[in-house]
């Protein structure tokens, strides 16, 4: 249960329609209560009629995937394809899963659809909507109860029986799929709580079915159970859409769940109607909610990849069914696609921002967090041969995707003469920007990614992070200074503010306050504004001066503004931060070191950092109080997150000075 403050504030952050929008649904809520117990919901007969020999898909994931490509000579054959694929495969027969921070857990026989492995607490299966999904006392982590309910397991189990034909993963598929529906009754327990949820798993359903159709497994009884659950998954979406400040990756997954079963159940009455609803949505939500660089307006780079996957996977499957999207809908996904390939240039890690959940849509091969795999298959979507040369080559997914015509469609591109030296780049419509030098994959390259930008997308800004003129570096090809990531966002509270908070990012705190005011674990209240003085990229990589107000709310007035300057040829970042006050307050300058990094404090406020035979440096102001801290809890501090639920100690370094008036403040990276 939230507290009242939460509530008086999540309200003050709505518009008046979204106030209206949210009494209708409380109201609609209300009726379900009566509705869903009494079954008074779409039958059965909406959909039995295609259980038999009647159902014909809309269109066909696998068209040219037949099992007779079966070889060796196969692309998809590489052995660590084959071998990974049927090893995660042979697990999953075992109920063994990995997610987050659990590795192989064992989910039970049949598998429980109604714990939190991760804290071994049973999640409520009342009514759906009478579970509060927040209250981790009660129902557990929802984001563990819903993650083996999304599915991704039966994608990998219909791979495996494609490339092998041996028919117990086959088998799998649709005991995991009739196990899920006979303990999930429609409108009970967490698994039918978010209309995100139902959109992911509509999806996965699509291409498991497709892809392990011919195996003959798939009986009448079967079917019967199947088309009822996708039937009311979108019968339930399609009422519950997301709308107003929560309208943001939620609202895009839940359309291209609506879009992909429907465009495939095409015989289900209403399929038409939600198609074209959904298409509708998705069409005008791609350029709502990213920038015209191609940044995604949450400012959370996980969740670019989020909804890369739904919007690439929608546009598939536009294409297969003669349903294109309109051109400014594909011009912006491949902006998209365009400026993860910006990003990627400067090291093998991506520079982070914002949270990170772990989400994805589908497994098609490959690491869930690997953002080569999502350009091969832009690449080849698009015909788009830059977006080849930063896939660092062809990729299992694409084979899924695009058949086995994809290793073919990839060579076709040809080859776009590679960059000979990075180049700087201004994303100026969301605010990010890149200093750059030295040559790609070459460890003598250079990266500084700079945030200039909002906080978050609506008025909640659910995403973003305090993190205002924060700033990553990238060197040798590899992490030096870091976003720390996200942890978590409901198990461990303490955690979800630390990971989020000023101190947690390479940025200024003053007094100790976050620049912007959280209100709760996905709500903002007052939020720093920045602003870009001046930007003058060259051949050495270029300069960058920008403000932001989130310490104007102090008793006296602060204004923070720092300017970064790289000088490739030398090996020296300069950053200097400029304290304008008129009063006493207290600053901290933060430093997130990577955790495959050793840091020593040395005299003269020197921090010596060591990245394998590297040594690097880090100069302060010797004025400023400096502590080395790694792995502590009191206060939070040396932590990095690469994955949800998953932390390992880091070096943060905190330079601490009391000042009165305005204050400059040098720091210099020599590397």
């Amino acid at each position: 249960m939230q507290t009242l403050d939460w509530y008086y504030n999540r309200l003050r952050s709505m518009s008046a329609g979204e106030i209206y929008w949210r009494l209708g649904a409380l109201a609609r809520d209300q009726f379900d209560r009566v509705l869903v117990p009494l079954k008074l919901y779409p039958s059965s007969s909406k959909t039995s009629r295609l259980a038999g020999d009647a159902l014909t898909p809309g269109y066909s994931i696998i068209s040219d995937i037949s099992q007779s490509t079966r070889t060796e000579s196969s692309e998809l054959y590489q052995p660590t394809w084959r071998s990974e694929l049927i090893c995660q495969s042979d697990r999953l027969l075992e109920h063994k899963f990995s997610f987050f921070g659990l590795k192989d857990i064992y989910l039970g026989d049949p598998v429980d659809w109604h714990r939190d492995f991760n804290l071994d607490k049973p999640a409520p299966q009342r009514l759906s909507i009478s579970i509060d999904y927040r209250d981790i006392q009660t129902s557990g982590d929802c984001k563990l109860v819903w993650e083996a309910s999304r599915h991704y397991q039966v994608v990998v189990l219909a791979r495996a029986w494609r490339i092998s034909g041996d028919i117990k993963y086959a088998k799998e598929v649709r005991d995991q799929i009739e196990s899920w529906i006979d303990n999930n009754p429609f409108g009970y327990g967490m698994n039918w709580r978010s209309p995100l949820e139902l959109g992911i798993r509509l999806i996965n359903w699509v291409w498991a079915y497709d892809l392990a159709r011919d195996s003959g497994v798939f009986d009448k009884n079967f079917m019967e159970k199947f088309l009822h659950s996708i039937y009311l998954h979108l019968w339930d979406i399609t009422k519950k859409y997301s709308q107003g400040s929560s309208a943001n990756n939620h609202l895009v997954g839940e359309a291209a769940g609506v879009f992909i079963a429907s465009s495939y159940f095409s015989q289900f009455p209403n399929a038409e109607k939600w198609r074209r609803e959904s298409y509708q949505i998705l069409d005008r939500e791609i350029i709502n909610q990213s920038f015209e660089d191609g940044c995604t307006r949450e400012h959370a780079l996980g969740y670019q990849y989020f909804v890369l996957q739904f919007y690439l996977f929608t546009a598939f499957t536009g294409e297969k069914t003669g349903n294109p999207f309109s051109r400014s809908y594909l011009q912006r996904l491949e902006k998209m696609f365009e400026f993860i390939g910006l990003m990627t240039e400067g090291g093998d890690e991506m520079p982070f921002f914002g949270d990170c959940d772990d989400g994805y849509v589908i497994d098609l091969g490959g690491s869930s967090r690997d953002f080569n795999n999502l350009l091969c298959l832009g690449a080849i979507f698009f015909n788009n041969a830059k977006l080849k040369n930063t896939a660092k080559g062809y990729h299992e997914s694409a084979y899924w995707l695009f058949g086995a015509d994809g290793h073919q469609k990839f060579l076709d591109l040809g080859i776009v003469e590679e960059k000979k030296v990075l180049s700087s780049h201004a994303f100026d419509p969301s605010g990010y920007y890149l200093l750059q030098h030295g040559q790609p994959d070459n460890d003598q390259a250079i990266s500084v990614f700079v945030d200039c930008a909002d906080l978050g997308y609506t008025s909640i800004a659910a995403h973003g992070n305090a993190d205002a003129l924060s700033f990553t570096l990238r060197a040798f090809g590899q992490d030096v200074f870091i976003d720390t990531g996200t942890y978590d966002y409901f198990t461990y509270p303490e955690w979800r503010n630390y990971f989020r908070s000023t101190r947690a990012h390479n940025t200024v705190m003053i007094d100790s306050c976050d620049q912007s005011v959280m209100q709760g674990p996905f709500l903002w209240g007052e939020k720093a504004n920045c602003r870009v003085l001046d930007w003058r990229p060259d051949d050495q990589g270029g300069s960058i001066e920008a403000e932001h107000d989130g310490y104007r709310r102090l008793a006296d007035p602060v204004m923070h503004k720092r300017g970064i300057a790289l000088n490739g040829n030398a090996r020296i970042v300069d950053i200097s931060d400029v304290i304008s006050a008129s009063a006493r307050h207290d600053v901290t300058l933060c430093f997130q070191i990577s955790e495959h990094c050793q840091a020593e404090l040395l005299n003269n406020n020197i921090v010596n950092i060591t990245l394998g035979s590297r040594t690097l440096k880090l100069q302060l102001d010797t004025e400023l109080d400096v502590t080395l801290l790694q792995g502590s809890t009191s206060p939070k501090a040396g932590w990095v997150s690469r994955g949800y639920h998953v932390k390992v100690p880091c070096s943060t370094v905190y330079a601490k000075a009391s000042i009165s008036g305005t204050t400059r403040f040098n720091s210099r990276i020599i590397l």
